[in-house]
């Protein structure tokens, strides 16, 4: 039996005040591209920086390739393609030199193979680190984590700051990565990203682990978003009360809301402003990510996390 990339198992940081993740049971497959997706102070900083060692846990296990993440921290390192969410600075010294010292520790890498990254995303080599603006930064910190071919890459937040066209390498990146059999743990705010190269996504909430599972698994849960146009005018905190509807709103004629559950009561409501128009669809990731939210905080509520920790 194939071990995963990743495994957590009851894996908890506690900082106090709801901040922290607690209990979380995370998997990433070999060769799987993973979203780690939630809102700011989330938790999703907080258990990459557990997975590479930089914190120490509570309670709980991480493993990686089956090594465990604190015994075996220094074996696990030489797998993996890591970029932090928050930059280290390099003052005095070039982009080419903190490159070249990162692939030092690492025993070497071939420089063509870094010099070829740096032309994929436009990084000239030459520039002083301290002067390039934060995108600029960021792709040094994407060639060194990319440069050494890893089994693992975990990237937090990996395109804050990139232009379009350097996202648009970025995602050929990584599924190149997977295609040669790398894991990939993206997280990312850029929804989009998370659902054009993600095998599967998980939501996190509050340090707490809400769902995992491909795009369309995590759209079963019988949620439609819907657009009517109506020809008697609606109330939109009347709508709102409609059984199973959320995100609702009345422009003029234009009704939008999301269904989970049944679609009966809203048809009601809608026959009753004389519709003339119904439109149905399957949610996009960003709409999975706001229902899905939207519903978790109408259960009973879970501190929040201070939005200094991710």
């Amino acid at each position: 039996m194939k071990l995963p990339a990743i495994a957590c198992h009851g894996l908890t940081k506690d900082y106090g005040a709801g901040r922290g993740v607690f209990d979380l049971d995370l998997t990433a497959e070999c060769g799987e591209v993973l979203g780690f997706v939630g809102p700011n102070g989330a938790g999703k900083s907080t258990t990459i920086r557990l997975l590479m060692d930089l914190i120490l846990p509570d309670r709980g296990t991480a493993t990686i390739f089956g090594l465990d993440s604190r015994r075996d921290s220094l074996a696990i390192k030489r797998r993996v393609g890591y970029l932090p969410g928050e930059l280290p600075q390099y003052p005095g010294v070039r982009a080419g030199y903190v490159v070249g010292l990162l692939a030092g520790l690492r025993g070497g890498v071939p420089t063509d193979r870094v010099e070829a990254l740096a032309d994929r995303l436009g990084l000239d080599l030459g520039a002083r680190y301290d002067k390039l603006s934060h995108g600029n930064k960021q792709k040094v910190h994407l060639v060194q984590a990319f440069m050494h071919e890893p089994d693992l890459l975990i990237l937090d937040e990996p395109t804050l700051g990139l232009d379009p066209l350097v996202q648009q390498e970025f995602r050929l990146l990584v599924r190149e990565s997977a295609a040669r059999g790398a894991t990939v743990l993206l997280s990312s705010h850029v929804l989009s990203e998370v659902e054009s190269v993600c095998d599967r996504i998980s939501l996190i909430r509050a340090g707490r682990l809400l769902r995992t599972g491909t795009l369309e698994e995590l759209r079963t849960t019988r949620v439609h978003r819907i657009e009517a146009i109506i020809e008697r005018p609606g109330d939109p905190d009347e709508l709102a009360r409609v059984p199973y509807v959320s995100d609702a709103g009345v422009d003029g004629s234009v009704v939008t809301c999301s269904v989970r559950g049944s679609i009966a009561p809203l048809l009601e409501w809608l026959t009753a402003h004389d519709v003339v128009e119904l439109d149905s669809r399957e949610l996009s990731l960003e709409e999975v990510f706001v229902v899905e939210f939207a519903d978790h905080d109408s259960r009973p509520a879970v501190p929040e996390q201070a939005a200094g920790a991710r």
